[in-house]
């Protein structure tokens, strides 16, 4: 049975990538081998929205309170972009990854499997 997702991050600033996971976002890690950080998740959940066109994959963080946990990145010096906004099921906005990406985060506001 499955019991997990493995996601992965690509980017050309790995190292800067990982630190930040590590140090700013405060997930804990094990070394799979060689230095090679795999970062625990929070639980998790999945969703499966219909497309026009290819699929395609997207990972948000999620978080209790969108607010708060910008306003505690940012003064870890992370970069919001965009202000909040309200998408019906979520409040959504954006993170400054260290290579220049953004990273979805919101606060879920429809119900849950794993906040039940």
């Amino acid at each position: 049975m499955i019991n997990g997702v493995h996601a992965i991050v690509f980017s050309p600033a790995a190292e800067q990538v990982r630190s930040f996971f590590g140090d700013v976002i405060g997930l804990s890690a094990v070394d799979a081998g060689g230095g090679w950080p795999i970062f625990a998740l929070p639980p998790a959940e999945l969703a499966v929205h219909p497309a026009d066109g290819l699929s395609h994959h997207q990972l948000y963080l999620m978080c209790d309170d969108i607010h708060a946990t910008l306003s505690e990145l940012q003064s870890k010096g992370v970069e919001v972009t965009g202000e909040v906004s309200e998408q019906g099921w979520g409040l959504v906005a954006a993170i400054r990854l260290p290579d220049g990406a953004e990273l979805p985060i919101y606060e879920p506001r429809h119900r849950s499997p794993i906040r039940s």
